[in-house]
C-alpha cells in the first residue's frame, strides 16, 4: 500500500500534548494497553481536534484547492528549461545556484554523474592536488556539506585520481559527451561575468 503524506496541524502544541497524553493514560489505566496502528492514527486526529483521522483527511481535502481539469497535469514552475540541454542535464543543471555551486545532490545517477563533471570543470589539469586542496575545490563549489562524498564519487568516475595512499590527486584528462559537452557549456555561460 503506497505511503501518503497527511499533514497533521495542532493549533496549540501544548494541548494537543495534554488531551494525547490524556488519552493514552485513560487507555493504560483501562487496562487496554498501547494503542494499535489505526486507534494510534485517530489518537492524534482527536487531539489535533478532528473526530478521528478520515475526517481528518476529509476536512484536508475540502481545503486543498481545486483538481486540475481532466488532461491537463497540475503547473509545478521549475524555471525555463535550457532550450539546448536534455532533460536529465536541465534537472542537473537546477541543482546549481546562479553562483556555480550545487546545492544538492541529484538522486538519479545519471544526474549525479553529470553533476560531478561540473565539478570537474572546477580543477586545473595540469596541477596536483593534496587531499585538503581538493576538499577547498570542492568546499567552493557546493552547498550541502559533503566533500567527502564528492572527493569519493570524483574518484570513483575515474575524473579525479589519486594515487594509493591518497596523498595526492589530478584531474584526469576526459572527453565528455555530448549531453555532458552542452552542460559544461550552460555552466561556464552562467558563471561568466
Amino acid at each position: 500500500m503506497p505511503r501518503e503524506l497527511t499533514p497533521l496541524i495542532a493549533q496549540d502544541l501544548s494541548t494537543f500534548a495534554k488531551h494525547l497524553r490524556a488519552e493514552l493514560a485513560l487507555r493504560i489505566d483501562g487496562g487496554a494497553g498501547l494503542p494499535g496502528h489505526v486507534e494510534m492514527l485517530n489518537l492524534l486526529a482527536r487531539a489535533a481536534g478532528h473526530r478521528n483521522v478520515q475526517a481528518m483527511k476529509a476536512a484536508l481535502m475540502a481545503s486543498a484547492p481545486p483538481p486540475s481539469p481532466i488532461g491537463t497535469a497540475p503547473h509545478r514552475w521549475h524555471g525555463p528549461r535550457h532550450p539546448s540541454l536534455t532533460a536529465a542535464a536541465d534537472r542537473t543543471l537546477r541543482n546549481f545556484d546562479a553562483g556555480g555551486r550545487l546545492v544538492r545532490w541529484p538522486h538519479k545517477r545519471a544526474e549525479q554523474v553529470l553533476a560531478l563533471w561540473c565539478l570537474w570543470m572546477a580543477f586545473d589539469g595540469k596541477r596536483r592536488y593534496s587531499e585538503r586542496e581538493v576538499n577547498e575545490v570542492l568546499n567552493r563549489h557546493h552547498a550541502f556539506g559533503d566533500h567527502c562524498l564528492l572527493r569519493r564519487e570524483l574518484v570513483e568516475a575515474e575524473l579525479l585520481a589519486r594515487t594509493p595512499g591518497g596523498e595526492q590527486y589530478r584531474k584526469v584528462a576526459a572527453r565528455p559527451d555530448d549531453e555532458t559537452a552542452a552542460l559544461l557549456r550552460a555552466m561556464r555561460a552562467r558563471s561568466a561575468p
